[in-house]
Formats: structure tokens, sequence, C-alpha cells
């Protein structure tokens, strides 16, 4: 072996050890804090944190939305020329979306879940899982039949990758609640905090997983069963003195997953725009009126020019289009993922069904307000405390229901949730970025959005919540419960007084369905629908708020 040779290989060994060194100086610096030199994660205990952490992981399902600045609302036709949705700049932070809606084969999932958990049969459960059913009367029309979509829409496995249709808003959020707990509780089991399929052999109406509950009282999830919680597979972790550490995983941890919910409408219309391809530099070169690029809605392309890129109605009668060649593919809803997605790789943000957003209705958008991350619906809570300060865990004895202007009755909180009330004046004194638990009404339009609002010209001081007189005026229907023989008592509002349709119970949906025409195709347009009400032409999917960096490639030049 020359010389040369030796000295190269010496070079190699030295560069080789010094980046060993440099990468183990690294991560044992990491472990200290910066300012105070103490260590963390110290094998004696003392304060335990992911130092590690590098970034959140794909939620199951979904697809990342890089946030960016937009113009939200209407830039397109509008021959109803009506006050909705004027446009308006916004900011939307970085989050996921489900890449389709959600199914009828995942709703059964959940279904099956609840009927396991919750056994209808027992009258303490009845209500649960007959309150999480869809509701398959949509499909009926007085002069239609429909029976063949009533009878099998929703279980038929010919219809598993289909949309699920007939829920309302109410049942889609507790769907999103229920997912939230179960791709939580998967992620503890992988970390070996939760024994391996305890959601098989260890579930029941009081034994159960929530997410808020581990965090907050860890030892009662499962009913306290240790056999779960302390029966996964990792390495017991102890201090000096041998008393155990690190038993239940924290937020510090990083191993608790961000909760699924229904998107806000800005961040759904932002999703669905897919604006990426317009982009020049720190603006968006023109507007786009449809998911995909160009303003018709055939696709222009030499290996399926002419075909329709979404399913909607083509015109009247015109579903699906003749026998032998369809103009789309689809007479009612068709199989998710059936058309090209949009740049963010979202399937069906236009056609097949509309979706529920977050936001409760109201025509104008008070971007003079918020521009950032703009969302009416906030109804702060805070977590209910027994007498020794712990926090009150919802018990098989103390279900709480609701019952719907339907008559419907729905479960609102289940066994092993943590109880919830209002925030009060001990969270809101002298604060000033909100000043009450409810704030949907707020600069909703009333007479008391007016900064300059005083009930006379005089030096009267500004009037409080209560002398102010709600914007909108909507029907009030009531269903009672007759104590003397256990009905249902149901009753119309037919005031001649009522001057709106829209109130606090009035959702957001958006996105054309295969019911409407072109028209409603464009992601800026919006409508509203009871929360407490289903349709055939209304589904949902699902978003998780990013946490950390906006980007996934934060150190990429841009441009």
């Amino acid at each position: 072996m020359d010389m040369k040779t030796v000295f190269n290989l010496r070079f190699i060994t030295l560069i080789a050890l010094s980046a060993v060194a440099f990468s183990c100086g690294r991560s044992s610096n990491g472990n200290i804090d910066s300012a105070t030199g103490w260590q963390i994660n110290n094998r004696n205990g003392g304060f335990q944190y992911n130092t590690n952490y590098k970034e959140q992981e794909t939620p199951p399902g979904t697809a990342f939305i890089e946030g960016g600045t937009f113009t939200m609302g209407k830039v397109q036709d509008d021959p109803m020329h009506d006050w909705n949705n004027t446009p308006t700049q916004q900011h939307i932070q970085s989050f996921y979306m489900d890449e389709h809606e959600v199914t009828n084969q995942n709703y059964l999932m959940y279904l099956d879940y609840l009927k396991t958990v919750y056994p209808p049969e027992d009258p303490n459960y009845a209500n649960i899982y007959k309150g999480a059913l869809p509701d398959t009367l949509v499909w009926r029309n007085r002069l239609g039949y429909n029976e063949m979509m009533t009878e099998n829409y929703l279980r038929h496995p010919a219809y598993g990758d289909y949309p699920v249709v007939g829920v309302s808003w109410i049942q889609a959020v507790e769907y999103a609640q229920w997912r939230s707990n179960r791709v939580a509780e998967m992620s503890l089991q992988n970390a070996g905090y939760l024994k391996r399929d305890s959601q098989y052999t260890d579930l029941n109406a009081e034994s159960t997983f929530d997410i808020d509950t581990y965090v907050n009282a860890p030892n009662q999830v499962y009913g306290g069963n240790e056999e779960v919680l302390q029966g996964g597979k990792r390495r017991q972790q102890t201090d000096a003195d041998g008393n155990p550490i690190n038993v239940y995983a924290g937020l510090e941890s990083g191993l608790i997953t961000v909760k699924y919910r229904l998107p806000t409408e800005a961040e759904w219309e932002y999703a669905a725009l897919g604006l990426s391809e317009l982009r020049d530099y720190n603006v968006y070169r023109g507007r786009k009126k449809y998911p995909w690029d160009g303003q018709y809605t055939r696709s222009g392309k030499r290996v399926n020019r002419g075909d329709q890129l979404a399913n909607f109605k083509q015109g009247k009668g015109d579903y699906g289009g003749i026998a032998g060649w369809s103009d789309d593919g689809a007479d009612i809803t068709a199989a998710v993922m059936t058309y090209a997605p949009n740049d963010h790789g979202l399937y069906d943000m236009a056609g097949n069904v509309a979706e529920w957003v977050a936001d409760v209705y109201r025509p104008i958008v008070d971007d003079e307000f918020n521009d950032f991350n703009y969302y009416r619906g906030n109804v702060y809570t805070k977590n209910l405390l027994n007498d020794d300060g712990s926090v009150k865990v919802v018990t098989a004895t103390e279900i709480v229901y609701d019952t719907l202007s339907s008559g419907r009755v729905i479960a609102r909180d289940l066994p092993g949730e943590i109880a919830t009330a209002p925030v009060g004046d001990s969270e809101t004194y002298l604060r000033t970025n909100f000043d009450r638990s409810d704030n949907r009404n707020y600069r909703d339009g009333d007479k008391n959005s007016s900064r300059a609002y005083r009930d006379s010209f005089d030096e009267t001081p500004i009037a409080d919540n209560t002398d102010t007189k709600e914007m909108y005026n909507s029907p009030s229907h009531k269903v009672e419960l007759d104590p003397e023989t256990g009905e249902l008592v149901r009753s119309f509002d037919d005031s001649n007084g009522r001057t709106t349709l829209i109130s606090d119970e009035v959702r957001v949906f958006k996105g054309g369905s295969w019911r409407d025409r072109a028209y409603w195709l464009d992601p800026a347009q919006r409508r509203y629908f009871p929360q407490d009400m289903a349709t055939d032409y209304i589904g949902f999917r699902c978003a998780v708020s990013r946490v950390g960096s906006k980007s996934l490639n934060p150190t990429k030049r841009r441009n």
C-alpha cells in the first residue's frame, strides 16, 4: 500500500470520527436547557421533553396544504347579485385535509364501534347508536322512485367507496371527534404506551379512550385499567430511587396526535382552489373558477378530451348523460377519487357531494376585524372540575343527550370524555381578545356591531350585550317532552314576524354536488343548511391543523 493510499485512508477515518463526534455533541447539547444549563431527560428525573422531535407526521388519509394568502370570495359569475361572500383577502395557516370525502365504509366502521361499545339493545345506550345513524330517508322523493338508494346506499358494499350522505353537521363533528380518538389511540399503542389491540380486547362503555382525558387524567382512560395503561411494549423508565417516570405520554412527548375536525370555510375554499399552479413569486396570477385549471368543466387533454372533470348536473334531467355515452360517469354520487385531483392532491372538491364546513353562516365575512384563519363559530368552554380539583370524567350514567329540532336525540358527552361548561368571568375578566363564551353572533351586522353604538345620542354609556337586538330572526320550532306520556311533542313556529332562515344553528356547506348545476362548482360559492338536518347531496371531509413550521421544507429557497 503506497503512502498516498495510506494518507487517504487516514483522512477519511478522521472525517468519519469528526462527524460522529459532531453528531454526538449536537445530541448532547439538545438535552441541555439553553436558559438554565440544566439537563433535560436526565435518567434520574427532572424535566422530560422530546428534544428529537422532527415534524408532524401526515395524519392518515390526509394531504398537506401549505398555508398562504389568497382572495376569498366570488370574483367570477354572480347572477344572483346577493350580498354574500364578497372578495376579501385572507391568510390561512398550513393544515392537512382528507384526500377524499368520508365514505360509507369509513362511517360504517364508526357505527360498528358505537354498536359494539354501546349496545343499542341496552336502554341506557340506545340513543347513542341511533343518534349517529345517517338519515337514509333523504333519498325519498314524492314523485320519484328511489327506494333502492334508501335501502342499499349506506350499507351495500357496492357503495362502500361512495361518499356518505344523510349526515347532519352535528353528526359529522361527532365522527371527527371519534376519529381523533382512534388515531391517537393507535399512535400510543405503536409507541408502546398502551397495550396492543386493547381497542378490541378491553373495550366497553366503561373502558374507553379519549384524547383530552388522556392528556388531563391519563389514569382514568380505559376506566383506569392498568393492564392496558401499563401493558405497552416499551422499556419502563425509573428515577434514581426506582420510581417510575414517563408512565404516560404527555403533550411534551410529541406522540399525542392533533385532532381531526371539520375544515373552516376559508380553509376549504383555499384548499379547493389549488392555487399553486398560478403562483408567480409572491402573488397569484389571475383567478380560478374551478378546482382545476381553465374556465370549462370538460378536459382539454388529448387522452380524455371532452370528459367532464366532476360529477354534477349538466342540465334539466341530465344527471349522467345518455346510456352508453355518459357525460360524467355517474347519475347520483360516484366513488371517491373517480375524477382527477386538484394541485393539492384533493379529490372531488367540486361535484359528487357538497361538504359541511365548520362555520356558522352569515352573509358577510368580516375581514375588517380578522383576516387570519377566519372562522365564525367559536364557543369557548372549560373542563369541569371535581371538588378535589381533578377533572370530571363522564361516567356511563352521566351521558349528555340533546334533542334536536327534528326530534332526534343525539349523544354529546360520552363515557370517558371530560365534562365541559362555557367559560365564565374568571376566564374573560379584563381580556381584550374575547369577553364571552359564545361568539357566533360577534359583529354579524346587528346594531351593537358598530363601534359607536349607543341607545341614544345623550351621554349614556354604551349598551351592554343584553340590549342588543338579534340581527337574524329565524323561526324557532319546539320539540318538548310531554311529562305525562313521555312522548315528544313537536310544534311549528308559524309567526308572521320572522324575517330570515338564518340562525346560530345554520352552517355553511361548500362545493357543488351531483344535484347541482355547474354554477355551484366554483369553490367561492357558499350556501347554508340547518346543522341538525341532512340531505342526499351533502357529505363531509375532515381537516387537521398543522403544528410547527409552515412548510414541509422550510429551508428550501423560494424563487
